[in-house]
């Protein structure tokens, strides 16, 4: 018996260690891919591919996009600025899908107590947010709406984590944040929206992943992003379920995890032509307001899944 257990052990690591795996990256605010981690669900399908899966977590989408790059994970999803940046530095990324971004699931923040009422008296003020998040993308958007360039304020870049004590501090007079970030900070710290993406443009979330991975495993993405869209129709019918879920999965109170998901929703849909558009002019802002080195063509790394 112990050798035929010893022999069963064996047969199992090979077999686990023969697999191929899937690296994915997510964020605490990853919305669907938080939720497949936590449900097990991708797991499931993608075993007839011979795949497993590993999970690797990030403050934000930049770091992710880094990990992209140095070959640390195969996937990612982000908002729309990392993409642009992580191009602009020589990232060799594809756009693999897309999601609907939300109007009011990132914003800039204010203590309760602070004196700002409007965009506009952010001149000469110290606002932090993550470099090259897409919280970067809503603070110039918000900034040019109210006649101000981001040359106007004096920001500080800084992590969710980071940008949290200093925010509690009062040592920064603003804050840039998305889900579940914001509305912890909402909840605990009663902190107040000086804007969101109402009346502003609102570009699409984003799944990423390496040329490399997508030329070896084109199905396996493709498995990837069917799963992603039908555990995003289900999120969209179970709001409550998906809340308890992710607090649960990501530690986060289930009043915050409920604000956040009834301000998401999800839609996972191929990189359109249009969509692609819509990034490129996201894109060729960066690139106006001198925020990256060079230009970038978002349509020639477009991979087009079919549903």
């Amino acid at each position: 018996m112990k050798a035929w257990l010893t022999l069963l052990f064996c047969g199992v690591a090979a077999s686990a260690a023969g697999a191929d795996t899937l690296t994915i990256g997510y964020q605490k605010g990853g919305g669907l891919l938080s939720l497949l981690k936590v449900q097990g669900t991708l797991e499931k399908n993608l075993a007839p591919h011979g795949y497993q899966v590993r999970w690797i977590e990030f403050p934000a989408g930049p770091q992710m996009l880094e990990a992209l790059n140095a070959g640390s994970i195969d996937v990612g999803s982000t908002g729309a600025p990392p993409p642009i940046f992580a191009q602009a530095g020589g990232v060799d990324l594809l756009y693999i899908g897309a999601e609907p971004g939300t109007v009011h699931g990132e914003a800039v923040l204010v203590l309760a107590s602070s004196t700002l009422r409007g965009v506009a008296q952010l001149k000469g003020k110290k606002v932090a947010f993550q470099k090259g998040s897409g919280s970067h993308f809503l603070l110039v958007a918000a900034l040019q709406k109210a006649g101000l360039a981001i040359s106007d304020i004096q920001p500080v870049y800084l992590s969710p984590a980071d940008a949290r004590a200093a925010f509690v501090s009062g040592s920064i007079d603003a804050w840039v944040v998305w889900d579940p970030y914001l509305a912890a900070a909402q909840d605990t710290l009663k902190a107040r929206v000086l804007a969101d993406y109402t009346g502003l443009r609102q570009p699409n979330n984003f799944y990423e992943a390496s040329r490399r991975f997508v030329s070896r495993a084109p199905a396996v993405v493709t498995t990837l992003l069917q799963t992603l869209a039908s555990t995003g129709a289900w999120a969209n019918q179970h709001p409550d379920q998906v809340a308890t879920l992710i607090a649960a999965q990501t530690g986060v109170p289930l009043a915050v995890a409920e604000t956040w998901q009834r301000r998401s929703h999800a839609g996972t849909v191929p990189v359109s032509p249009a969509i692609a558009a819509a990034q490129q002019q996201v894109a060729d802002l960066f690139y106006d307001l001198k925020l990256i080195p060079k230009k970038v063509d978002v349509g020639s790394r477009v991979w087009r899944w079919q549903q």
